[in-house]
This record gives structure tokens, sequence and C-alpha cells, in this order.
């Protein structure tokens, strides 16, 4: 199989992390790079996003996906397929896929329904919805985001279901 980039992208608690890890596990020479973890290794001065973000947290939240990006870029290069997921709506997916444009990039929407997303985050051990309704996040979320790439509907689907569909639906 050849090295590609999967993009993965969808609300909080539409199952990116668990797909994301499972995926990368049933390539052949694969990385597993978790966006999110460039925010959290600000120790001081973090601006987290919220609602109304500042214009500091709008920056962090860029410079995070540049270094996500960068980071893909050299795992590539250095022969290996990368499975990059993070928080990616509307503007911010078109930035993204334009920072990974010269690479081979299949982009995965997990997309389950808004119901199946608030059941994930009240079983989940860490809370993603802070300062947002669950709803409006989902609503903007689908109205924004460009319909590019795989949207797979992954509400009835065990994590293992979703990673077959995707390589299934890339092969």
């Amino acid at each position: 199989m050849e090295k590609v980039i999967y993009l993965i992208t969808g609300v909080m608690a539409s199952g990116k992390s668990t797909v994301a890890e499972l995926l990368a596990s049933k390539l052949e020479k694969a990385v597993h790079l978790r966006g999110d973890i460039f925010r959290r290794m600000i120790v001081s001065g973090r601006e987290d996003m919220s609602a109304e973000p500042s214009e500091e947290a709008v920056r962090q939240l860029y410079l995070r996906y540049q270094l996500a990006a960068n980071a893909s870029k050299t795992y590539y290069e250095n022969g290996f397929s990368v499975v990059l997921q993070d928080n990616y709506y509307g503007g911010e997916l078109v930035y993204m896929m334009e920072e990974l444009k010269d690479y081979p990039v299949q982009l995965v929407v997990l997309c389950p329904k808004v119901e199946v997303v608030k059941e994930r985050e009240k079983s989940r051990g860490k809370v993603g919805y802070s300062g947002f309704m669950v709803e409006n996040l989902y609503s903007d979320f689908l109205r924004e985001t460009p319909q590019i790439g795989f949207w797979l509907d992954s509400s009835e689907q065990s994590p293992e279901q979703s990673v077959n569909d995707i390589l299934l639906h890339f092969r």
C-alpha cells in the first residue's frame, strides 16, 4: 500500500481519536498524529478556543494547525503514512487542505448524528464542549464545513466498521 496522509475531522466526540488510532494500526508503517498535542504543549499563556475566542486563541489555533501540518509532512517524507486528526471546521478545513496540497491527502469527515455525539460526550472521560452547546456546534459544523472528502455517518458503526469503510472507500 502506498503511503498517504489521512486527515480525519469531525465535531468533538465524533470518534476521531479512536478511529484514527485504529486506522493507523491497520497501515503498514504509520503515525497517528493528534493535532491537539500541540495545544497541550503550551504550558503557560495558552488561550483555548471558546464560543467567542480571543485573537490570541485564534492565533494559537492556527499555530497548532501549522505545526500539525509540518509534522505530517515530515513523517510522510520519512516514509510513514500519517493519520492526522483534529477539529477542522469550516474555513479551517480549507486551510489544512491548502497546507497539505502537495501531498496525497485522504480526507475523512466523521459525522455521526447529533444524538450520538451527545451520548458519546456524556460517556467519555473528558469534556470537549465546555462553553459550547453540542447542537449549535454540530449545526455550525454542517453548515460551514465544505462538503469535500469522504463524509461518514458512523452513528451505527463500531470503530472497526468505520475504519473498514474508510479503507474500502480509498482503495
